[in-house]
């Protein structure tokens, strides 16, 4: 029996988790049992790949375990844009090869439509709207970001609206931005409020176990997992738990846990909304990577999204939420001096799973053992695509035979530095590209 080293264990102030509906958690699992599939990982790929093997395979029961409670981890706590569009940060164009764009676009919009049949067959009240989103910039640097991307949309036949500042305050109610880039194909939506009600819609089949947290594995003909409460065995194990893949014995020392630090304001006033003006729902995400990105929402909070730190046994490093917490302030002054007496009510941090190539994993790990894991920024459309596809390819099904082809074929994350070079290289890199943000963070 191997020990998994590291499990999840997220900070309490996720705004995003306790602003959307509470519900009563699936009771954690206990005593011994035996499934045929169980999946490690209730974020979006773990949701997807339950729902689809459970229709694939009506007569067994799909076992899913959460470290966790649903909607409080890492799925629950991203900035709530379900995008359409490849964005190759590699590339002069931030499109590059124009047939891995075209497969790239098809799977984030399958993606996207996955979400919006759930959603809409299921009324799950998650906020989801289609606004599009606006890129924007305020320094040179960003507006040639801007430039250079239109011309890979031209590139890839998308549609696009090119915004000048003196414009913006129309859609956004600030003038802290010079141009914006709107996009029309982007999907806004409370994060946390759809992982809750993609769970509780799962089919019968499918058996939830929350706060079971997998502490120990051993590989076979069958798979045996321990937690603090009990053994469970399989037939078959798949992961969709991300980085903390990585801890199960696969793709070791190849997936970066980056974490990114959020915090969500008290509901505006009416007088504030007048004061603010522009449309009532929208979201902005910057021109240069390390900038801050900005939503306001449904129920008329704002949100402020940057700083960064490299945490690499995946947990969060609870005095960053401090440390941070100034920044994310001075952000929203920078841009809402109109809103001076607006406080920040929840702050909180949520990990990303990032390769140095981009690349993700897709397939099988052993030979009863499948993954779909490291998502690189995009987990609502990318890791819903991926965790359904997989069920999908497992099951012998071939209605997406191309997509599933094309992810077959990554050569998945590449190997990383070992310690302390990796830490050192990779805190040394976010602080730089954060220095060098300036006045876009």
């Amino acid at each position: 029996m191997q020990k998994v080293a590291h499990t999840p264990h997220d900070d309490e102030r996720c705004g995003w988790f306790h602003t959307s509906r509470q519900r009563t958690p699936k009771p954690a699992h206990s005593g011994s049992s035996h499934a045929r599939w169980v999946i490690v990982g209730a974020g979006y790929t773990g949701l997807a790949a339950a729902r689809r093997l459970a229709l694939h395979y009506p007569d067994d029961e799909i076992v899913l375990l959460e470290a966790q409670e649903i909607g409080f981890g890492t799925a629950g706590r991203n900035a709530g844009f379900a995008i359409d569009l490849p964005h190759d940060i590699s590339a002069e164009d931030y499109i590059g090869d124009i047939d891995i764009a075209k497969t790239t676009l098809k799977l984030n919009q399958l993606g996207q439509s996955i979400l919006r049949s759930a959603v809409e067959e299921y009324g799950i009240d998650c906020h989801m709207r289609p606004s599009g989103k606006y890129q924007a910039a305020v320094a040179d640097k960003g507006i040639k970001v801007l430039e250079a991307y239109r011309r890979g949309l031209d590139k890839l036949g998308q549609s696009y609206e090119m915004i000048s500042g003196a414009e913006l305050p129309e859609h956004i109610g600030t003038s802290f931005y010079r141009q914006a880039l709107f996009t029309p194909g982007t999907m806004l939506l409370q994060p946390s409020a759809l992982v809750k009600g993609l769970a509780d819609t799962l089919p019968p089949n499918v058996s939830l176990y929350e706060h079971t947290a997998v502490t120990g594995f051993e590989y076979g003909n069958k798979v045996l997992l321990t937690h603090a409460n009990g053994r469970i065995s399989a037939d078959n194990l798949l992961l969709t738990n991300n980085a903390f893949g990585m801890h199960f014995g696969f793709l070791q020392h190849t997936m970066l846990p980056v974490f990114l630090y959020a915090s969500l304001s008290r509901p505006l006033t009416e007088a504030e909304q007048q004061r603010l003006g522009g449309q009532p729902f929208w979201g902005v995400i910057p021109a240069d990577p390390y900038g801050s990105t900005v939503r306001r929402t449904h129920d008329n909070r704002i949100l402020i999204r940057n700083s960064f730190s490299f945490n690499s046994n995946g947990q969060p490093k609870r005095h960053c939420l401090q440390k941070f917490l100034p920044r994310h302030q001075q952000s929203f002054r920078r841009r809402f001096p109109m809103l001076p007496e607006v406080s920040l009510e929840y702050t909180w941090s949520g990990s990303l799973a990032l390769s140095r190539n981009h690349e993700g994993f897709f397939g099988r790990l052993a030979p009863n053992i499948y993954g779909a894991l490291c998502c690189n920024g995009l987990g609502i459309t990318r890791g819903t695509v991926t965790g359904t596809l997989l069920a999908d390819w497992i099951a012998g099904k071939r209605d997406h035979a191309d997509l599933i082809d094309f992810l077959l074929a990554s050569p998945g994350p590449n190997k990383l530095p070992p310690e302390p070079f990796l830490s050192i290289g990779v805190n040394t890199t976010l602080w730089w590209g954060q220095r060098q943000a300036g006045i876009e963070a």
